[in-house]
């Protein structure tokens, strides 16, 4: 009677061990692939946990899909005015003149812009060997500068950003020289007419000769994307 009880125990214990087993497993059957169309690199399995019924679910990912975008270079200078008139130059009396220069630009390093005489000085219209400049090969040493202020407010949205130009005036004497007259590190809107200022001054001697002068500027902006 013994050995029959003890066997019973061994039999219901077996029995609890196999529904035991039974809860705790963790098999699961592929039931299809998660694909991407034309490649197979992202295949990955798709498993069901063979459960029928209450608790049967199934379950598979795909990784790696990629999202992205483009944002185009965007630059633009706009220049408050086609001309600078310094009037009639009184001799030993500067005479000055500016222009404002708006960028607007998304690149991520910012721009420079810079300034080349195109004359290598005022020069007469009557006679291109008579200039207003520091130079004396036409005999007379006059003075003609450029300079550049950045503006103070600033239409950048990065604190980061900062702006620098000529914060001492260049004499301008030659046709090749381009001077940077603007220079910034970062990203900036296009608001107003006001990012950086252009200073010119002349100042001519009693001996210089009458007549009217001119020279014209070149500016390029270049952008640091």
């Amino acid at each position: 009677m013994l050995q029959t009880k003890i066997k019973k125990v061994f039999a219901v214990t077996a029995l609890a061990c196999i529904a035991l087993s039974g809860t705790m497993s963790t098999s699961a059957t592929q039931i299809g692939t998660g694909t991407v169309t034309g490649s197979g690199a992202f295949d990955s399995p798709i498993d069901w946990n063979d459960v029928f019924g209450a608790g049967s679910s199934a379950s598979g990912s795909v990784e790696n899909i990629r999202i992205k975008a483009r944002i185009l270079p965007s630059l633009s200078m706009e220049i408050s005015d086609e001309e600078i008139d310094l009037g009639d130059l009184v001799p030993g009396v500067p005479s000055n003149g500016s222009l404002d220069i708006e960028i607007g630009t998304n690149a991520v390093s910012g721009v420079s812009i810079t300034a080349r005489s195109q004359n290598a000085g005022l020069t007469n219209l009557n006679d291109g060997t008579i200039q207003i400049n520091d130079l004396t090969t036409d005999w007379v040493a006059e003075s003609y500068t450029w300079g550049s202020t950045p503006t103070a407010a600033d239409d950048s949205s990065f604190t980061t950003f900062s702006a620098s130009g000529l914060a001492t005036a260049v004499e301008i004497n030659d046709n090749t020289t381009e001077h940077t007259v603007y220079t910034t590190n970062k990203p900036e809107a296009t608001n107003l007419v006001d990012d950086v200022k252009f200073n010119v001054e002349a100042t001519a001697t009693a001996e210089t000769p009458a007549g009217l002068y001119e020279d014209y500027v070149t500016f390029t902006v270049t952008a640091n994307f």
